[in-house]
């Protein structure tokens, strides 16, 4: 869906919105954004650092254009996922960062969850919780454990996907700086320095 120069373009701009947030206490506004990047999508900025989930925080909804969205949750990743403290300016060379870009969400029967091309949204009540097509590949679950581990994400019992809760799914463009390493010192185009 997005060219390489635009999947570099959204993952320097989440690492340049780290930086930035980190080392000056504000918000970067790049001035140049393709008109693709501008399309209000959900998406995820997941953060990891030698391997180990570091922080994830995004948007299911299409709430923002994509390149505020990256902006925001590259931001929140870093500073203020609840499961670790900030991460500090020491830190930012050892992050890799992925973007997860989702398409809409839609409901979905259990027995037509995919594993690797779904991810999951599962709601009862005031809880919810989501989890992104890669985690389950990444940790070797088959669809009923997926599933499971959904609902403890939303702090519901692991079988509350039988007994009533909705479920959603969405698919995910991913791409992370494990394809497109950052180079020195690569200011994000279009941004002030």
């Amino acid at each position: 869906m997005f060219t390489t120069d635009q999947q570099r373009f959204l993952l320097g701009l989440a690492r340049e919105a780290i930086m930035t947030a980190l080392t000056e206490g504000r918000i970067v506004t790049p001035q140049i954004v393709d008109e693709p990047l501008r399309q209000s999508l959900g998406a995820f900025v997941t953060l990891t650092s030698n391997g180990d989930l570091r922080g994830c925080i995004g948007y299911p909804e299409p709430t923002f254009p994509l390149y505020e969205t990256i902006i925001r949750g590259g931001v929140s990743a870093a500073l203020h996922d609840p499961r670790f403290p900030p991460v500090t300016p020491g830190e930012i060379e050892e992050l890799l960062i992925e973007i997860s870009v989702l398409s809409p969400l839609t409901p979905i029967k259990p027995e037509d969850v995919v594993v690797g091309t779904h991810g999951l949204v599962i709601e009862k009540g005031r809880a919810r919780g989501l989890l992104l097509p890669q985690v389950p590949v990444e940790w070797g679950w088959n669809r009923e454990e997926f599933l499971a581990h959904t609902c403890r994400k939303a702090g519901l019992p692991t079988n509350a996907w039988h007994t009533g809760a909705a479920l959603y799914a969405f698919t995910a463009e991913v791409f992370s700086e494990k394809e497109f390493p950052p180079l020195p010192d690569e200011p994000v185009e279009g941004t002030p320095q």
